[in-house]
């Protein structure tokens, strides 16, 4: 069964059915008249106004319509039969809070119309009642014009409030995503290079054990420092997610590569001057996943790196002389280079993979120009 409560409109709340004290007053232009059928007449009408401004509320689809259109006819022949006119305002009330565009503007002009149209008969037929009540007629007339705009305007800006909340709350859960998925990257890749270059020489060691085992031991103890640094790389980054430079990560290229024995061509200064943290830190990491898809998969004896820095952009070139790629491989980019490319776009950049007697990585972000500082004094 239905609670009593439950037959107010929960987007309205109790406002409209505080209208109904207002009942009062149509009964004071009806009684004024001393013929018996217009006194029955005139509550009939009252009484079906009441029940269809309910089921107004109540109803939807074209049952809402049919119910509003009877009562602007119920407002109309009040308005011609006893002079009040303020049936119109409730109809007012009721446009404003119907949602769907054509509707709204349907009944609003058929409303506006029949009000408007009603009123100057009662003028043009010099209706002493009219004239008495000038201001109020005038007063209606405003209400009848504003009050649905304004009431349509403010659900729909509520409605609008609504959805740009769920919205905020569906960018922060995307936000989350993209710094959980953006975290596990970094982990990946920093992890995977330390672990390449762990295996890389612990295999060299283990090869060295019987034919120099003092250069074993040196490499048995570059394994102990490169685990304890990618552990160290890890928790910085875990905790403080901190960004890694160009130059520091110049350093571990060359250690990996010396130990993958592929020798390296490297142009350009590494360390970098008009380059964000942030832009320094993508390159960074797209830096070591390029390396690392050398070492695993090329083949290669020698590695070229070309850091270009100009006025607006800072341009890395990555090559080797290995197998190449399939064009294929190009088209379909695996997780790694995915990645990069997402790192890439992230911070407006953009990355092009070139594969012709080897495969050559462009990658390419904006750079922070600073203008040259002026001399003191000028």
């Amino acid at each position: 069964m239905q609670k009593w409560h439950q037959i107010f409109h929960k987007k309205t709340g109790l406002s409209p059915y505080v209208w109904v004290v207002f009942y009062i007053l149509p009964f004071y232009f009806i009684f004024r008249s001393s013929a018996t059928y217009q006194i029955v007449l005139g509550t009939s009408m009252i009484i079906v106004f009441f029940i269809c401004y309910v089921l107004s509320f109540v109803s939807k689809g074209w049952l809402m319509y049919f119910w509003s259109s009877v009562q602007i006819l119920i407002s109309v022949t009040m308005t011609l039969l006893f002079s009040y006119v303020y049936f119109s305002l409730f109809l007012a009330f009721f446009i404003g809070n119907i949602q769907n565009r054509a509707g709204f503007i349907t009944l609003y002009a058929i409303h506006l119309v029949s009000t408007i149209v009603t009123i100057n008969y009662g003028f043009v037929s010099q209706n002493p009642v009219y004239i008495q009540q000038l201001p109020f007629v005038i007063i209606n007339v405003i209400g009848v014009i504003l009050l649905p705009v304004t009431t349509y305007d403010r659900n729909r800006s509520d409605k609008l409030q609504g959805q740009l909340e769920d919205a905020n709350k569906r960018i922060s859960e995307l936000v989350k995503l993209e710094e959980r998925q953006r975290i596990a990257r970094d982990l990946h890749d920093t992890l995977g290079q330390k672990l390449s270059l762990i295996g890389l020489k612990s295999d060299l060691a283990g090869k060295l054990i019987s034919n120099n085992p003092t250069q074993a031991q040196i490499e048995i103890n570059d394994v102990r420092q490169t685990a304890r640094s990618a552990l160290k790389e890890v928790r910085e980054m875990v905790t403080s997610m901190r960004g890694t430079r160009l130059e520091d990560e110049m350093f571990r290229v060359k250690q990996i590569l010396k130990a993958a024995e592929i020798d390296l061509i490297l142009e350009g200064d590494p360390q970098l001057t008009n380059t964000s943290l942030m832009n320094e830190n993508v390159v960074s990491m797209c830096l070591k996943e390029a390396i690392t898809n050398i070492i695993k998969h090329s083949s290669a004896s020698t590695c070229s790196i070309s850091i270009e820095p100009t006025q607006t952009d800072l341009i890395i070139k990555v090559g080797d002389n290995g197998v190449g790629m399939a064009k294929e491989s190009v088209v379909l980019l695996g997780n790694g280079l995915r990645g990069m490319k997402e790192r890439l776009e992230f911070v407006n950049g953009c990355m092009e993979i070139v594969s012709n007697q080897g495969t050559t990585i462009v990658i390419k972000v904006p750079n922070a120009f600073k203008p040259p500082e002026r001399e003191a004094g000028i």
